[in-house]
């Protein structure tokens, strides 16, 4: 069995494929301002076994397409799904993340937790913006520095894993040098790496390791997943998952048609200052009514 069918043997059974917590998708939720009763369409990239597909699915009034590109964690979210009732709202979407099969603005919400890393976050918040409405919201989660230093160890290990980690404050600048206007941030807790995604995978290493014959493949994945756990014991105070909620405020340059028409109307209306025919940027306020809000007017 090749390394990728392991990793899947090791985590479809689990809760979650990486740090997190229903209580932290909640309070994302919450600083996203994201009404609880208006109709939205969703995207959760990178769902796995849907841990926070679900949440999203019991809290909001909300078309859910739930995209992995591993069928084996599509259906542990599908059969999750059944049981609590939730099928109708959530459409599994076996794709990779960076050929995604959606129309552009389709989204009134993108969500990424714990996942975007695989084609890196500077990638991801750039390609994933045509799917999203203009004033449509990014929700994700990234690997993230919670401090301006780090010991050599720690930054040695993500510098081989990761190399785009880097901190909140980078992140932001990443946001919004692609035309995002940051709207909350947090960093996520130690319960949500410890209890909640490292605890219940020790918990399964020996299982895991009996279906595959205490194979030399497999010791080698449990061995790379303990020295990641004990590195994050050691040095948590340095490093964590931050949450990024970002609206997207679109400014469009006019297509030739949008420029003759927008000529033509000030031609007509026998306004002459040439400049009036420049970019636009498209309103978000009007977007409230799909379910968006902010701390001085909430939806």
């Amino acid at each position: 069995m090749d390394e990728l069918q392991l990793l899947i043997d090791l985590h479809k059974h689990a809760n979650r494929q990486g740090p997190g917590g229903d209580a932290e998708t909640e309070r994302a939720m919450d600083l996203a301002g994201l009404s609880r009763t208006a109709p939205l369409k969703v995207a959760d990239i990178g769902c796995g076994t849907g841990a926070s597909t679900l949440t999203l699915a019991r809290m909001l009034n909300a078309e859910i397409k739930a995209v992995d590109f591993l069928q084996p964690f599509l259906d542990e979210l599908e059969a999750r799904a059944r049981r609590e009732g939730l099928e109708e709202k959530i459409t599994p979407v076996c794709a990779s993340m960076d050929e995604l099969p959606f129309e552009d603005e389709a989204f009134d919400v993108i969500w990424s937790e714990g996942a975007i890393y695989n084609i890196g976050f500077q990638k991801g918040v750039a390609d994933w913006k045509r799917y999203l409405k203009p004033g449509g919201l990014l929700v994700a989660s990234e690997i993230t520095w919670t401090t301006g230093t780090r010991p050599a160890e720690l930054q040695q290990h993500w510098d081989n894993e990761y190399p785009e980690v880097d901190t909140a404050s980078t992140k932001m600048k990443v946001l919004e040098d692609n035309g995002y206007s940051p709207v909350g941030y947090f960093v996520l807790p130690e319960h949500c790496w410890l209890a909640n995604y490292y605890r219940p995978m020790q918990t399964g290493f020996q299982a895991f390791l009996g279906r595959h014959g205490n194979s030399d493949e497999a010791r080698a994945i449990v061995e790379a997943e303990q020295y990641e756990i004990e590195l994050y014991e050691k040095f948590k105070a340095f490093v964590s998952y931050g949450v990024y909620i970002a609206k997207n405020v679109r400014c469009l340059n006019p297509t030739i048609t949008e420029f003759r028409s927008l000529h033509e109307k000030i031609h007509l209306s026998g306004h002459t200052d040439s400049s009036a025919v420049r970019w636009h940027c498209v309103p978000v306020s009007h977007h409230r009514a799909a379910g968006f809000g902010t701390a001085d007017h909430p939806p």
